[in-house]
């Protein structure tokens, strides 16, 4: 073994957990505080406390749940990547399907779990992830591994004849994300339009582009998908729509 790799084995990890149900998130802490190597530097319950955390502390690791108030952590992940921080993302989640997976991995998450995951397998995955490594169900890539997982992945969602299934489970823009949260509410295109003080033709544009991420056919499906997923939270959200999910 190398000098290097000596270092890198005795080198402290440092984590960040944020999750907005202080007894989940207390538990989590409790899990990486007895480990070897690893140290809690700090924890926070909402997106906007994730992105503050992380630019603050550097924190090796960050274990960011996705259903979190007003910034989801689907977007607190994309901000990171755009940012360019070292900072990896192990995401968790209570609703766990393969159309998340595709746009929790690709605006930029190292790990997708969901938050019934052993505890032993969440301390291993946050470890891997550590060490430059991509963890998704049982599966552990590199980067052109995770690249080659998510381009079979988009297309068996969207189907092999489609024309360009790169337009699919892109994260959505903040701009969009915020449209859609309103779309939720049960607004219309000039009611969003006057609330963001936007023109009405650039939320269509908007809409258009909120459809073809999310593979859905008009914003009813929209906010639905957003709801089941968690990304916005259902007591925001318009009574009809949360029947119909």
């Amino acid at each position: 073994m190398s000098d290097s790799q000596v270092g890198d084995d005795l080198r402290t990890l440092r984590l960040v957990i944020v999750d907005d149900h202080p007894v989940f998130r207390q538990g989590v802490r409790n899990l990486f505080e007895v480990e070897e190597g690893i140290e809690v530097i700090g924890e926070g319950a909402s997106g906007e406390e994730a992105l503050e955390l992380v630019h603050h502390l550097q924190p090796d690791v960050v274990v960011l749940d996705i259903n979190l108030p007003n910034m989801n952590g689907l977007q607190v992940t994309s901000r990171l990547k755009a940012g360019h921080l070292n900072t990896r993302v192990v995401l968790l989640t209570a609703y766990d399907d393969r159309e998340q997976v595709l746009h929790a991995m690709r605006s930029g998450a190292s790990a997708y779990c969901p938050k019934d995951i052993e505890p032993e397998l969440l301390v291993d995955i946050v470890r891997r992830v550590a060490n430059g490594l991509y963890v998704v169900d049982n599966h552990t890539f590199d980067e052109e591994t995770l690249r080659m997982w998510l381009d079979a992945g988009v297309e068996a969602a969207t189907g092999p004849y489609m024309i360009d299934p790169g337009e699919h489970f892109v994260p959505l823009s903040p701009r969009e994300m915020e449209i859609l949260q309103y779309v939720t509410q049960g607004k219309s295109n000039k009611e969003i339009a006057q609330s963001l003080g936007i023109s009405h033709q650039t939320v269509k544009n908007h809409m258009t582009s909120i459809l073809k991420k999310l593979d859905v056919r008009d914003r009813t499906q929209a906010a639905v998908y957003a709801l089941k997923r968690g990304w916005v939270r259902p007591r925001e959200a318009d009574p009809d729509l949360k029947r119909d999910w």
